[in-house]
């Protein structure tokens, strides 16, 4: 029998038993519960993580920003990066990126404050791919908290005492982004994303200048960019925008307002950012009312606004169609690069200064001129002591005088004399703050003549031009200066015009015709035929010849023409100095003029008398052994032509002996053109096959690509590589040996694009050179393979930009209107201005690629074809296209001429503008189609109602309706009432133009959308297959 004392024992026994166990699970609980809450909120401890498969993601206490795993809007793979972004925005507007070289291949990831105490991101096997870095620590107080203001900051609680100590910020390690609350300091650089799918360190840095704080500084690579402004005395900077200042840094500094932009009182900086673009522009953005981020200001703002844009000793206009040129006295440095478009290298000295002091040299007078920082300065009592110094010292290049007001408090002034000992840069004309500049240069480069005209500002007169009564050729007197901007100005009966450049070795110049109302008339400039100028390009001087990295400014340039000279007119035998063998005489009309003398005849080419030899008074031993001479080297002549002339009749003979041998072989291959795979030579023979006529040929010469070379530069076709995917087969990303990318267009067995068409575009494209056209690089043809070679375009096409929801507001309404112009101007060039005359047939959004500064490149010829000069439309019966975009009579009678592009572009300018696709497009209320609503919202008068929503803070209305306008007059149903494009890029281009009212379009209504009509591409089925239907390819190339 159990004693009370021993049940009592168990009692107390039990219930201690209990209450421990109670107590254990009260305390697990706690425990877990502040884990979670941990997770839930904005922060992190040692041991706790984010999982990319549960889709895991910490919010700031205010709910601002959000942290967790993302894949880039508009991103066609699988890559997983550990990001930022505003909480709540839609698509996601991402501010930093923690694994931005290094992302995840799947969604198996984890953000994590590992056991040492790092923030690290891993994948599913814990291979890290991103880690702060830090110190080894076991601490348990270390903690990872995402703050308001977008800051991740990793901080540790001191044992002891309750302070935390910041170990790490996300703040002080930036990507592309500025948020209010950081600070730029010499240690902080925002870096650009390499595209706008891919966060990779792009080309472009932002970052405090060495010159000290207020000044940045853009990084191309390693190539300076664009900076903020000067240092020193010797000119303001482009001045920045005052809050955009107080924001770097971090709200504490003093500096100079600008009532350019408005200024922002302390709360509303909290809904700023600053970004480091991916095409290089530094951007300053405001969430505004209308809940957009708008753009408040942006640098580089134009061509000119770029660092040292044209080089030393260049001047930069962004105003003119070609905007770099260098100084008179100059030439450029590398004339192969500067023919191309690359001003980079600059410009160097015809001849030598300081050959004999004041005798040899002369000064440029520059006037209006920005210029970069000078090397010394001294006090000067006048100019001609300012002058006197830079001609006494060999080094100097160039000086500027500048006398300084009357100080008030002694009465005393003082004058400035700066000097430039170093090459002359960062140039720009008609600058608004600018100086007069005085540049050195040789007096034998300048003035070739006497009777030559003073130069110009940055403009050359060359004889027979004048610009007065007491220079060159008064018949040529048609020319002024304006003495104080340093430009040149034409005269014609019908007004006066701006001369933006002169090339006296082709006796050309070219003229802006903003005044013209359409310079295409026959009347326009009203010259005399009497005159010696003769127009030769209207109002579109020759784009092909311009820059791709800046913008030609088509349609209000006209070249004309100078007809050589007669002999210099003249007073006296004095004034015929500079003409060796000629006398002031009188000429047959009349005036005196410096005529050739005897066994001399005047050449208007060189400008000189050139003396004729007369082989009649050559007698004696001398002519006896010229006349033998002669008979020698026409005898070995003789028979060096008949040795040359039975090697090739033997070669002739060998080849057609072989190919005859041959014959068995090539029955045996009912199709010659699979045989003719196997080399480049067989390639070219293929393309010179009977097929295509005429000189269709001429002139090929494109680079061969090996297999081999191929397979290596696309990693042997790794999905890794694969940019898309189309109806011709997929297109690859490659990298050649010397580090450029290429894209790699390669042809299956069931393309859509067959022999015919991979002919067309490799014959085309090589004798196609424009800006705006896509350039190829070179084609191999092996065994079944067929490959084209194209320049890479980092930013891929313009529909994955237009119809994106996040990526459309990347595009604003300037780089929207320059990319529009852009395409036009390409057209043009395949219409009118190239060699061949070109009707493109398949032109769309998916066809229009951007390179890395936006500019757009027309791509895929295979669909076009050739017309000759005098062939204006053709009819086929095999119709092949893309519906949506095909004209009327084309898609419906197989009828195809420079209007049907025509058509196509008014389609691509409609989406453009209004960011819908007009085969995706469908209004319910009136069933009507993209160009319907278009064309209702026009008569209506509320052509407004179209535009892309993201677009209405950087709209300019005026060149929006325009627009609209032009893109309806595309559309028209009859092809006769539509414009050409010569017509179409005046339009465009010009800001006085006379614009007609268009009339209905074609294809304005539509059955409500189904798969069977999205899927046809014509009102006659019959004539189509999907073999010939162009597929739209969503990723760039």
């Amino acid at each position: 029998m159990v004693s009370k004392r021993k049940i009592r024992k168990i009692i107390i026994i039990s219930w201690s038993v209990n209450h421990m166990f109670c107590m254990y699970f009260l305390y697990l609980f706690l425990l877990c519960t502040s884990l979670l809450c941990c997770i839930a909120k904005d922060s992190m401890t040692v041991s706790s993580l984010i999982s990319d498969t549960q889709g895991d993601t910490i919010v700031s206490s205010g709910e601002r920003f959000e942290l967790g795993f993302f894949t880039p809007n508009g991103s066609s793979d699988s890559r997983r990066y550990v990001g930022i972004w505003y909480y709540g925005s839609n698509p996601k507007t991402v501010v930093w990126v923690a694994n931005r070289d290094n992302p995840l291949s799947d969604t198996h990831g984890v953000f994590a404050m590992a056991e040492d105490g790092n923030l690290k991101v891993l994948d599913g096997s814990g291979k890290t791919y991103w880690s702060t870095s830090l110190e080894r620590s076991s601490s348990m107080y270390r903690t990872a908290k995402l703050m308001d203001t977008g800051n991740l900051i990793v901080s540790n609680q001191e044992q002891g005492n309750h302070s935390v100590r910041i170990l790490w910020q996300s703040f002080e390690n930036p990507t592309d982004t500025f948020l209010p609350g950081m600070k730029m300091n010499e240690n902080l650089v925002l870096a650009s994303w390499k595209s706008y799918d891919d966060p990779a360190t792009g080309n472009f840095t932002f970052q405090q200048d060495e010159e000290g704080m207020n000044h940045f500084v853009i990084w191309k690579r390693s190539m300076r960019y664009w900076k903020s402004g000067i240092a020193g005395k010797f000119i303001r900077s482009d001045e920045m925008p005052s809050s955009f200042l107080y924001l770097l840094s971090n709200f504490s500094s003093t500096t100079i307002h600008n009532d350019s932009v408005p200024y922002l009182t302390s709360s509303l900086y909290n809904d700023t950012r600053l970004v480091m673009s991916f095409w290089g522009q530094i951007q300053y953005l405001m969430w505004d009312t209308e809940k957009v981020w708008s753009l408040i200001w942006a640098d580089p703002r134009d061509s000119c606004s770029v660092y040292n844009a044209c080089g030393n000793f260049g001047s930069c206009k962004s105003e003119n169609g070609l905007v770099c040129k260098c100084l008179p006295g100059f030439k450029p440095s590398s004339p192969e690069n500067w023919n191309g478009g690359d001003y980079s290298a600059g410009c160097s000295r015809k001849s030598g200064i300081c050959g004999n002091g004041a005798v040899s040299d002369i000064f440029l007078s520059l006037k209006m001129m920005k210029v970069g920082n000078p090397d010394s300065q001294f006090n000067a009592k006048s100019e001609m002591e300012c002058k006197i110094e830079c001609l006494n010292n060999c080094q100097c290049q160039a000086y500027l005088y500048e006398e300084v007001e009357i100080t008030r408090r002694g009465g005393s002034s003082s004058s400035t004399c700066w000097i430039w000992s170093q090459d002359v840069s960062n140039l720009q004309e008609e600058y608004d703050s600018g100086r007069n500049l005085q540049v050195r240069v040789a007096v034998s480069d300048i003035e070739s003549t006497s009777r030559n005209c003073e130069t110009c500002g940055t403009n050359i007169i060359p004889y027979p031009l004048s610009t007065g009564p007491n220079c060159g050729d008064l018949t040529y007197y048609s020319f002024q200066c304006n003495i104080s901007t340093g430009q040149v100005s034409f005269e014609a009966p019908a007004g006066t015009y701006q001369v933006t450049s002169i090339d006296p070795d082709t006796r050309k110049f070219v003229i802006q015709a903003k005044n013209a109302d359409d310079c295409r008339n026959k009347n326009f400039l009203q010259l005399n035929q009497s005159s010696p100028f003769h127009l030769i390009n209207r109002c579109n001087a020759d784009p092909a010849n311009f820059s791709s990295d800046f913008s030609f400014k088509a349609g209000d340039e006209v070249e004309i023409s100078w007809d050589p000279p007669l002999e210099p007119p003249c007073s006296s035998s004095t004034d015929c100095k500079d003409w060796p063998h000629s006398t002031c005489n009188a000429s047959q009309e009349g005036k005196k003029r410096c005529l050739c003398t005897t066994n001399s005849k005047w050449d208007s080419l060189t400008l000189n008398c050139t003396q004729e030899v007369d082989y009649s008074r050559q007698t004696g031993a001398r002519g006896k052994m010229t006349l033998a001479l002669i008979i020698a080297v026409t005898f070995i002549s003789v028979a060096v032509l008949a040795l040359l002339s039975s090697t090739f009749i033997y070669t002739y003979l060998w080849r057609r002996r072989r190919v005859k041998g041959q014959g068995s072989r090539e029955i045996l291959h009912k199709n010659s053109a699979l045989y003719l795979y196997d080399s480049e030579r067989k390639v070219k023979n293929l393309i010179e096959s009977g097929r295509f006529k005429g000189d269709d040929t001429e002139g090929f010469d494109v680079p061969f690509f090996e297999l081999e070379s191929i397979l290596v530069a696309t990693d042997y076709f790794s999905n890794a590589n694969k940019l898309g995917q189309g109806g011709f087969g997929p297109v690859y990303k490659g990298k050649l040996p010397g580090g450029q990318e290429i894209a790699v267009k390669r042809l299956s067995s069931c393309s859509g694009q067959g022999l015919e068409e991979f002919k067309n575009e490799v014959l085309l494209i090589a004798k196609l050179q424009h800006r705006n056209l896509v350039r190829l690089l070179g084609y191999c043809v092996e065994g079944d393979e067929k490959m084209l070679v194209y320049e890479y375009m980092a930013n891929k096409s313009l529909d994955s930009f237009i119809f994106d929801r996040r990526l459309c507001m990347l595009l604003n309404w300037d780089m929207r209107f320059n990319i529009i112009l852009g395409i036009a101007r390409g057209l043009l060039y395949l219409h009118q201005d190239s060699r061949l005359r070109i009707i493109h047939r398949d032109l769309k959004t998916s066809n229009i690629l951007l390179g890395e500064d936006m500019n757009p490149k027309i791509s895929d010829f295979g669909l076009a074809r050739i017309f000759g000069g005098n062939e204006t439309a053709a009819n086929t019966s095999r119709v092949v296209g893309t519906y949506g975009y095909m004209a009327p009579e084309y898609a419906l009678d197989g009828l195809f001429s420079v209007k049907s592009d025509v058509f196509s572009f008014g389609v691509v300018v409609i989406e453009i503008i209004s960011g819908k696709r007009n085969t995706g497009f469908f209004q319910p209320e009136r069933s009507l189609s993209l160009l319907g609503y278009a064309w209702h919202s026009w008569k209506e008068e509320k052509a407004l109602d179209l535009l892309d929503q993201t677009l209405c803070q950087s709209c300019n209305k005026d060149e929006y309706l325009k627009c609209v306008n032009v893109g309806l007059l595309c559309v028209q149903e009859d092809p006769s009432d539509r414009p050409t494009m010569s017509q179409v890029v005046f339009m465009l281009g010009s800001e006085t133009a006379t614009i007609p009212a268009p009339k209905q379009p074609a294809f304005i209504v539509r059955r409500c959308p189904s798969r069977s009509s999205r899927a046809s591409s014509s009102s006659k089925p019959e004539t189509f297959s999907n073999n010939e239907l162009t597929i739209t390819l969503e990723d760039g190339r």
